[in-house]
């Protein structure tokens, strides 16, 4: 039987693939070890541990099967940390986001300093979360930095006790949060807008069309990939939020600004229950998860699908 070309061609294919799989998985190797001994690994021993109570000592031995689990939801001060990470959450999308949108809409334009003025608002990205959290915990000491400005400016009324209030501490904590972060949101959108042609935005004013018209049919479309994944890293940000909020206040006062992380960090090595502070973490792994699988389903799809055809086209 004669073999065309194409059969050959794809036979030697087969077979020079085969070939190389040795060499494809040397290079994979190191990054594997590394992903299951740091990643895999401690999954899955975090929920081995959460079917246990264990206090981190001796070997596990009282089984309470899903028991942990059923208290973290029983207990209101989970439930409570659970609404903060909600309310820090829709707070990034509504506030933070377009906040950080507009910012990059006004540096994208001709002006004067405009470099400067994006590598300030990105600055304080740079910083660390400890050291971000320890600045602006002096800053808002009840003697601090803050309250003083708004005494010079004959503003006292103002002055509030901005980490010790349980009204206001989470408020507080989300301001800090957007200084620390709507700079890496403003760099995307930044990075977006520029990515659009200008010949697109010139084609729409000759046809009459005004700033605003341009902005809502042209511009926002066009940035729609990049502001989904700025969504996505606000959303997973939010439901993993622990630094910020763990040096600044420790959850407190009275748990006003817990998040779910700071609620497994107090059980776990505060209170040493690791097995209930495991089940925690798997519930706040198990929601990231679930989230990020559903974005990246339903939003993020038509993206990853456009970005595969492009490289595959």
């Amino acid at each position: 039987m004669v073999r065309t070309r194409a059969q050959r061609d794809g036979r030697s294919g087969r077979v020079a693939g085969r070939k190389n799989w040795p060499i494809v998985l040397a290079f994979l190797a190191p990054a594997l070890i590394l992903y299951l001994v740091f990643v895999i690994y401690p999954i899955t021993q975090g929920v081995r541990y959460s079917f246990y109570n264990w206090n981190g000592y001796g070997e596990l031995s009282d089984w309470v099967g899903f028991g942990n689990f059923q208290k973290a939801f029983a207990d209101p001060v989970f439930v409570g940390a659970l609404k903060h990470n909600t309310i820090i959450l829709v707070l990034s999308l509504l506030v933070q986001l377009p906040f950080a949108l507009f910012l990059a809409v006004l540096l994208d334009q001709n002006l004067r300093g405009r470099t400067f003025m994006r590598m300030m608002f990105f600055a304080p990205y740079v910083l660390s979360e400890v050291v971000t959290a320890v600045v602006w915990k002096q800053l808002l000491r009840p003697d601090g930095m803050v309250n003083a400005v708004l005494e010079e400016a004959g503003a006292e009324g103002l002055e509030q006790l901005w980490l010790a209030d349980p009204k206001i501490v989470l408020y507080s904590a989300f301001f800090v949060i957007t200084w620390k972060y709507f700079g890496l949101h403003m760099i995307l959108m930044l990075a977006g807008l520029q990515q659009i042609p200008s010949e697109l935005e010139e084609a729409a004013a000759v046809d009459g069309a005004n700033w605003r018209q341009t902005f809502r049919r042209i511009t926002l479309p066009l940035l729609g990939p990049t502001a989904r994944v700025s969504i996505f890293l606000s959303i997973i940000g939010s439901l993993q939020l622990f630094d910020l909020i763990w040096v600044m206040t420790n959850g407190g006062p009275i748990n006003a600004s817990n998040t779910m992380a700071t609620y497994m960090m107090d059980w776990g090595y505060r209170r040493e229950y690791f097995g209930y502070a495991s089940a925690v973490s798997v519930i706040v792994f198990l929601l990231s998860l679930i989230l990020a699988l559903a974005y990246q389903r339903f939003v993020l799809r038509r993206d990853i699908e456009g970005a595969i055809t492009n490289v595959g086209g």
